[in-house]
């Protein structure tokens, strides 16, 4: 596959179009363009939403302080925009991001939305990058009669012959056409890979890299 990330932010978002509020403001979502995981929110006038077209890297409009923030600028966590979206009112904006760093939050956290209620958790991702840190807090905390920490108490032996023999049942699943048989058997084959990674500490997010730098 060819290797094609470029983007033209100044064709992503028509500026003029934006509708900012009396302030002159409109709100942004931060998402990580990997496994869409919703980094920040901060808000963002015509001035800044142009400088992070001009830069490819995002700046805000800081309320408390009334000025320009490059967010980053003092970490070094840097933001570079992969893509700018706005919704079907035009009054917010979706920016996806390369996340230097992996870290959004000012107390040193992924993502701003860490809390829920009095506690603190990881925020939810994609499907796969969700079931993944459960394997993985399976292979760091085991739990008696865990499946999956049967799985990791087998090694590679017992691993990578569960992944052989859930491909194969995806092979005979396609080639008798059956929709609902394949989705379980795919199902089956994407959990024993995401076990396969654990096992070996490759992160998903170093696939989905991967599979990103695949993209025409």
């Amino acid at each position: 596959m060819s290797v094609d990330e470029s983007i033209d932010l100044h064709y992503a978002v028509p500026i003029d179009r934006i509708k900012y509020d009396d302030r002159g403001l409109v709100p942004a979502i931060i998402q990580d363009y990997l496994d869409g995981t919703v980094l920040m929110m901060a808000w963002m006038n015509s001035q800044s939403l142009q400088k992070t077209l001009d830069t490819g890297e995002t700046w805000f409009w800081s309320r408390s302080r009334q000025k320009f923030w490059h967010k980053g600028a003092t970490s070094g966590h840097t933001q570079h925009v992969k893509d700018i979206r706005y919704d079907c009112d035009s009054d917010a904006l979706l920016v996806t991001v390369e996340q230097v760093g992996d870290i959004a939050c000012h107390t040193g956290a992924r993502s701003c939305f860490h809390q829920i209620a009095t506690a603190t958790a990881a925020p939810p991702a994609d499907t796969l990058s969700d079931l993944y840190q459960t394997i993985c807090d399976r292979r760091d905390a085991p739990q008696a009669g865990s499946y999956t920490q049967s799985l990791f108490a087998g090694g590679d032996n017992k691993i990578l012959k569960k992944i052989g023999e859930e491909a194969v049942e995806v092979v005979m699943a396609c080639k008798d056409d059956r929709p609902n048989e394949i989705a379980g058997e795919v199902a089956d084959l994407f959990y024993h890979t995401l076990v396969a990674l654990a096992h070996h500490r490759v992160s998903i997010r170093d696939v989905y890299r991967e599979l990103q730098s695949r993209r025409k």
